[in-house]
């Protein structure tokens, strides 16, 4: 069967069998692979093994002074950084809080900033795709005070921006507003 992946469940077999006291090549042919092939799953579930026997062997530094201590002050300034509770922790406990639990202390601040720390500012970001959306208005321009030929000129602007690329249109409106009306000019400038 060269080719073909070894699954998690042959290799569970394998390794039932071998814990059974069955050898190498029973407990590889009970699987549906060679000796050779069990002697690589031997090799790579020992070394994963031996890395899980690696993980957290050191008890937590910071055990004894994390409640009393280190909270208390993020709770009253939860943007300190590691680097300073460190320096504070080596002011007091001389010897004891050496710069390479710093780390540590990192990930132990970071872990209360998302459990306990104080709630961050919820940002609703606008998207606007090309095509997609346009705004509208209509501005009264009879305040400016415009006249043609000593008459005042009273008039709207009626004014259609582009969200995405900025493009603008701006035509001079004299009567009421007629949204329908100057949707079909936009239309036309625009596509």
């Amino acid at each position: 069967m060269s080719g073909n992946w070894i699954t998690g469940h042959q290799t569970r077999i394998f390794m039932q069998s071998k814990q059974k006291g069955n050898s190498q090549k029973v407990a590889a042919a009970q699987a549906g692979f060679s000796e050779r092939s069990g002697y690589n799953v031997n090799n790579r579930t020992s070394k994963s093994l031996r890395n899980q026997e690696r993980w957290k062997t050191r008890s937590d530094p910071f055990s004894k002074v994390w409640e009393e201590e280190l909270v208390p002050l993020l709770e009253t300034s939860p943007k300190l950084e590691a680097r300073t509770l460190l320096e504070y922790l080596q002011s007091i406990y001389v010897g004891q809080y050496p710069d390479k639990l710093l780390r540590t202390l990192q990930r132990r601040v970071r872990q209360w900033r998302a459990v306990s720390g104080p709630a961050k500012e919820v940002i609703f970001r606008q998207n606007h795709p090309p095509g997609w959306q346009g705004i509208s208005d209509f501005t009264n321009a009879d305040n400016l005070g415009i006249t043609i030929r000593t008459e005042r000129f009273d008039h709207l602007l009626y004014h259609y921006r582009l969200s995405y690329s900025g493009v603008e249109f701006v035509q001079v409106v004299q009567g009421g507003e007629s949204f329908q009306r100057y949707q079909r000019v936009c239309r036309m400038h625009f596509g």
